[in-house]
């Protein structure tokens, strides 16, 4: 029997359809991102800043999936056994990866926005060393910021007697937090935009600096798909915390925290993309991805 309090949020076929896109999303995503995984490690051995963003991306992804068997298990039956601490985990596991994939996919663009732009003035930006110091601490940021965030979500689930994980009601976060994530995404986006008008304007205007990549619609595909990734995956969720710190009330945002998860799925385009050669070996010379 699912409780009262899991019904109140949603009926049984609402709640249905969030383990249905969870377990879809599990078991695309699973396969996807460790196929992505291996590939990028055994072919391109993390010898270029782009191969250190997308592993790094891929890795957040395979966090993410790990996170969602307890999410398919919930949903499905109203039920939650495995206590509070489990809760705080696979909950912070999920809303850090809406931080790290939005700052990692930036990442990407802004190294692609300087192998196409200033090709040799980047190159002692754009270094490998470089490149896993950015990551370091994105992953450093995050873990400082779980802790706090955590100890907050852990004393709002005591407080409020929750046998519930997943269903809002208890105070999982500050309008603080919420702010952060929702300019954070906001920000990363306006980057991404500039990037990709930057790019366009430069292969618009000036061919020559064409690099070797094939041709223009590859160039340019990987800073459309992170647009994409960004207005369709990562803004309605912002959108919603924002309205929601806002105004102080809160409103249902599972809807888009399904569609938030579903990013974990169609990152795997972008290593493809960004890469013509991805199944290739890295000493291929048609690959772009050292440019």
């Amino acid at each position: 029997m699912i409780n009262a309090t899991f019904k109140d949020y949603g009926t049984n076929r609402d709640n249905m359809a969030y383990a249905m896109v969870f377990s879809c999303v599990m078991v695309l995503g699973l396969p996807l991102n460790a196929g992505s995984l291996w590939t990028l490690l055994r072919h391109h051995s993390l010898k270029s800043p782009g191969a250190v963003f997308m592993v790094n991306l891929a890795l957040s992804d395979l966090l993410l999936v790990t996170s969602l068997p307890t999410r398919v298990y919930f949903y499905a039956t109203g039920n939650w056994p495995f206590g509070i601490r489990a809760c705080v985990f696979t909950t912070m596991l999920f809303r850090n990866n809406i931080r790290s994939s939005s700052t990692f996919i930036t990442f990407i663009a802004v190294d692609r926005l300087l192998a196409v732009v200033y090709p040799l003035r980047s190159r002692l930006l754009r270094t490998n060393s470089k490149a896993w110091k950015a990551c370091a601490l994105v992953w450093l940021w995050l873990l400082i910021a779980t802790i706090p965030e955590g100890i907050y979500m852990s004393q709002g689930k005591r407080d409020c007697n929750s046998t519930n994980c997943y269903v809002p009601g208890c105070k999982d976060s500050t309008p603080a937090w919420a702010y952060v994530q929702s300019l954070l995404v906001f920000f990363m986006l306006a980057v991404n935009v500039a990037s990709t008008s930057m790019v366009s304007w430069n292969l618009r205007g000036h061919p020559s600096t064409f690099l070797r990549a094939n041709n223009k619609m590859n160039v340019m595909l990987i800073f459309v798909m992170n647009l994409v990734m960004f207005i369709v995956f990562f803004l309605p969720l912002s959108v919603s915390l924002l309205l929601n710190a806002w105004r102080h009330k809160g409103h249902d945002i599972r809807p888009t925290l399904c569609l938030a998860s579903v990013n974990c799925c169609f990152d795997p385009l972008i290593y493809y993309f960004t890469l013509d050669s991805f199944w290739k070996k890295k000493d291929d010379d048609s690959s772009t991805f050292e440019q």
